[in-house]
């Protein structure tokens, strides 16, 4: 037992705390506020406090638990919503009300309600660490697949089917003459990196509806992407869509130093938004942690760790899992004021020197892996993290650090903003080297993907470059394939890379409906070249009617859709009807 010596914000140093441990979990003062060691000096303990100090006084009482800080992992998380520590505010809010008072402890699971659980293993059967002993249904859209825990084998001793609480033994397992209670709830540490037999190449494609990311700048399953822009740019907005709309069995939405009104935004619309492939709730496959701007600051850092492990959970069972972050540069800023309180060596910005290493611990944790234990399975954590650079300037350290680690970008673009197109993803400061590996999901669909892909961002590279001599001389004084080819490209950037987050068709494209659009963009290209070398004026091609259809294309319903394709595919091929004077 310790007492406080200094208060400087949320970071407390107490004294006659000889014998604690780096990262152990502390109660501080009379109010027992969350604390987590951070660094020890002789008898005293650097401690960053998770809940705001007001009113802490020197001298007050500091004890060790003993214990570094866990994730509670088991039934009940999803659909459920965290503070930065892993506080369930759903039973927060049952216990005391609509606001947050300091010290309030709860229990990540409830420690009461009981769960179904089936069996998948038998009496004397040898398991190691990871083996899937048993099942429960925890959602419509997630079986909660019961696991051995990390460093425990034996033989299976005693095995039950029925109802039991999460901390209730689901199997006793012996081992050298110790019996061993297996219950549904586990416990990992926050900051430690689950095991998993091999890691693998991304090759599949993370589907998250959104067409400018899945067909021209694709993230593959277990992959890493960064989403910079200044504000107003829709980071928010685009990590909203991919939370919603990805196709992988479970979504993290952390919220780490965002505004409440976004939070709160989010977990509305879950609750009413469905899946578009299962018609079910979103809610059943998707774990929110609420650490936002008006939450203590250092509970940031640790919030954005907790979603990784959890997300390392779930891959465990073979899931494929997406994690967004938003904001990463709100996490950096918690780290720069802990530093500053601590008089740490300032590196750039005064952002402290560990900044890339404590990002890249963050960012690697994704990965596609074989995750150990039987049966065989493959899981993966895909991570996508907001940055907020000040005044849109990517320079700036917390941005820089990103993109050494990252290897898909999709930087949002202030000009874009301004001019209402939205996603506001710049095509040609974005990138993916996720490209080549993803081409073989998507000649599933299409042969023809690459092709596709590489001739549309050709098309928006030149029409970049002809942009300055427009600027000077006027789009008259262009030959006709000049003219041609900013046609192609505006009505890839007008009818194709914009989208409706809030229309209820827009808002998801599958990918076959998404490579069918662009198909038909490029096509259209293509009869508009054959149709200029016979002689027709580009004027004259922009006047079809067929382009008003191409612009109709993102709002027709799906069920409509392959149909409304065919008939425009028709009315493409029939070059003579643009001869007689269009459509």
């Amino acid at each position: 037992m310790g007492k406080i010596w200094r208060i400087s914000g949320p970071v407390v140093i107490a004294e006659d705390m000889r014998g604690s441990q780096v990262y152990e979990v502390v109660d501080v003062g009379e109010a027992r506020l969350s604390g987590e060691i951070i660094g020890l000096e002789g008898d005293k303990a650097v401690i960053q406090v998770y809940e705001d100090t007001v009113g802490l006084r020197v001298g007050e009482p500091v004890a060790g638990t003993g214990e570094i800080l866990m994730v509670e992992l088991g039934p009940g998380m999803v659909g459920n919503i965290y503070d930065g520590v892993q506080r369930s505010l759903v039973t927060m809010k049952e216990d005391i009300g609509d606001f947050l008072i300091r010290g309030t402890r709860t229990a990540a699971l409830d420690r009461e309600k009981k769960w179904p659980f089936t069996p998948s293993v038998k009496a004397g059967d040898k398991v190691y660490e990871g083996d899937i002993i048993g099942t429960v249904p925890e959602t419509g859209l997630i079986d909660h697949k019961i696991m051995v825990p990390i460093g425990m084998e034996g033989i299976i001793s005693e095995i039950y089917d029925g109802d039991f609480t999460i901390k209730e033994p689901v199997a006793i397992i012996e081992n050298n003459g110790k019996r061993i209670e297996i219950p549904m709830m586990q416990q990992w540490p926050a900051r430690k990196p689950r095991v998993y037999k091999r890691r693998f190449d991304p090759v599949d494609l993370l589907v998250t509806g959104t067409r400018i990311i899945d067909y021209l700048f694709p993230l593959a399953l277990g992959g890493k992407a960064a989403i910079p822009g200044g504000f107003g740019t829709g980071k928010t907005v685009n990590l909203q869509q991919m939370a919603r709309w990805s196709q992988t069995h479970l979504n993290i939405y952390v919220g780490c130093g965002e505004r409440g009104n976004e939070m709160a935004d989010v977990l509305h619309s879950f609750k009413q938004l469905k899946d578009p492939v299962t018609g079910r709730l979103l809610q059943e496959k998707e774990i929110f942690i609420a650490n936002t701007s008006n939450m203590p600051v250092v509970a940031r850092e640790i919030s954005i760790f907790i979603g990784i492990t959890m997300a390392e959970y779930f891959r465990d069972m073979g899931y494929d899992v997406l994690l967004v972050a938003d904001s990463t540069s709100r996490w950096a800023e918690a780290m720069r004021e802990i530093g500053a309180r601590l008089e740490e060596t300032p590196g750039e910005e005064g952002f402290p020197t560990y900044l890339g290493s404590r990002l890249s611990t963050f960012y690697e944790r994704s990965g596609r892996v074989e995750c150990i234990g039987n049966p065989s399975r493959m899981g993966s954590a895909t991570v996508i993290g907001s940055v907020s650079p000040p005044g849109a300037d990517f320079s700036e350290p917390v941005t820089q650090a990103t993109l050494r680690i990252i290897d898909a970008l999709y930087s949002l673009d202030v000009a874009l903003a301004n001019k209402r197109h939205f996603p506001t993803i710049n095509w040609l400061q974005s990138y993916s080297l996720y490209a080549d590996s993803v081409d073989k999901w998507w000649n599933k669909i299409s042969d023809d993907y690459s092709s596709i892909r590489n001739e549309a961002l050709t098309l928006l590279q030149k029409e970049a470059e002809l942009e300055e001599i427009v600027r000077l001389v006027g789009p008259e004084a262009l030959p006709e394939d000049d003219k041609l080819l900013l046609l192609a490209a505006r009505i890839i950037r007008e009818d194709y890379l914009m989208q409706s987050a809030y229309h209820p068709v827009d808002t998801y494209t599958d990918p076959e409906r998404n490579h069918k659009m662009l198909t038909t963009i490029m096509k259209f290209y293509h009869m508009g070249k054959e149709l200029a070398e016979s002689g027709m004026l580009v004027s004259e091609i922009n006047s079809l009617k067929v382009l008003q259809k191409i612009s109709r294309m993102k709002d027709i319903p799906n069920e409509e859709f392959d149909q409304y394709v065919s008939e425009l595919w028709t009315e493409i091929d029939k070059s003579t009807l643009y001869q007689e004077g269009g459509m």
